[in-house]
């Protein structure tokens, strides 16, 4: 029998259908575990010698946004987990650091083969989650962790890596980020070179975190679709992170898709003001705001009390970027475990119901959450698979 309540409708919808997130930070969040001594029991379930099996995923662990129990209420069926490199790591320490992360998330499927399954393709995601278990993807957050070589990029790859995101915070010597000063016009001819290799080898093109620049000359050189994997819109939260409607309105064309995230500062218009704000006190201290143990240290032992965020505030961008982007071209990306706070309502990984019930309360169809729940992130992986 069909559940009553809007609820029950979102779990039986996300039963059927994949939920698929573009981005979480978990395999970094668990790497300064282990760096800093913070964990918790051993897990009873794995035996072994590796560093991640010290800390129980399958149970709630409250330092993190994300556990597997918490994964299995929210019916997240997929994630691109995000193999992370900081800035402030350039060269062969970036290339080292990416690398480990691989080997971290690889570790813990390894870990917990009941609860996760990896996948290269969408074939192979289908496949795990259709078996009951999360389908585990990489994406490479930074392209600071190539060094700026096309040899690198393509043992990403091999490694099952299945996107890169442009950027992180900083330029790299090829493109600029959405959150430095300009020096590329966009991508250079190398970056150009990227984008193109990466279509090649069926990796795709990662927008978020990238200028405005960068969006477009990535779209003019593009042949297979892109994502966005954890952007919201500016006309709503006028906030570098986020994505114009004048590049929304492009993916249409590119078949590519928007992943609209929960981070509070590209949510809410109140919360990017007071973002900017501290922007203009870290520059008048000589700190740097991109640098995100900067923004850490910076604020440490402030009392500072930052605007209430909502999952409402998450629909008003959702709406937004179905009317300006399509609704072929939605879809969902937390950054769990990625920023310290998210949205009420929204607080950890549990809560991907609750959103998708609040939009069917809106009047949107089962369809529309479908498509924007994983189906259309699906679409991507797919045309971007060998």
């Amino acid at each position: 029998m069909a559940s009553t309540t809007v609820r029950g409708r979102a779990e039986e919808l996300l039963a059927r259908v994949p939920l698929v997130d573009g981005h979480n930070d978990l395999p970094w969040a668990v790497r300064e575990l282990l760096a800093e001594g913070q964990i918790g029991e051993k897990s009873t379930g794995a035996g072994g010698s590796s560093g991640v099996r010290q800390v129980d995923l399958r149970v709630l662990q409250p330092g993190l946004q994300t556990d597997f129990l918490r994964s299995r209420q929210g019916r997240l069926g997929m994630q691109f987990w995000s193999v992370w490199v900081p800035c402030r790591l350039a060269g062969d320490a970036a290339v080292t650091a990416v690398l480990e992360q691989v080997e971290l998330v690889r570790e813990l499927c390894a870990a917990y083969p009941d609860l996760l399954g990896f996948a290269e393709t969408a074939d192979e995601a289908v496949a795990v989650f259709e078996s009951g278990r999360l389908a585990s993807l990489l994406g490479a957050e930074g392209g600071h962790s190539i060094n700026s070589s096309l040899g690198v990029l393509r043992a990403l790859r091999r490694a099952g890596v299945r996107y890169m995101t442009l950027t992180h915070n900083e330029n790299t010597p090829w493109a600029d980020s959405a959150t430095d000063v300009a020096e590329h016009g966009g991508l250079t001819a190398f970056g150009v070179e990227v984008v193109r290799e990466m279509n090649r080898i069926g990796m795709i093109v990662d927008l978020s975190h990238v200028a405005e620049s960068t969006m477009n000359a990535a779209l003019d050189v593009s042949e297979r679709p892109v994502l966005f994997t954890h952007s919201s819109c500016r006309a709503v939260a006028d906030h570098p992170r986020n994505v114009p409607d004048a590049v929304l309105a492009r993916l249409a064309a590119n078949g590519g898709v928007c992943m609209v995230t929960f981070v509070p500062a590209f949510v809410s218009q109140a919360y990017a003001e007071w973002d900017a704000r501290l922007k203009d006190e870290m520059d008048a201290a000589g700190k740097r705001h991109n640098d995100l143990e900067a923004r850490e240290e910076f604020l440490a032992g402030r009392e500072t009390e930052t605007p209430r965020v909502t999952l409402d505030d998450v629909v008003t961008h959702l709406e937004h970027a179905r009317e300006v982007a399509g609704i072929d071209h939605i879809g969902l990306g937390g950054d769990y475990d990625g920023v310290r706070e998210q949205p009420e309502g929204l607080e950890d990984v549990s809560t991907y119901p609750a959103l998708i019930g609040a939009l069917l309360e809106r009047g949107w169809s089962e369809d529309d959450c479908a498509k924007l729940a994983g189906a259309n992130a699906l679409r991507v992986l797919r045309a971007n698979d060998d």
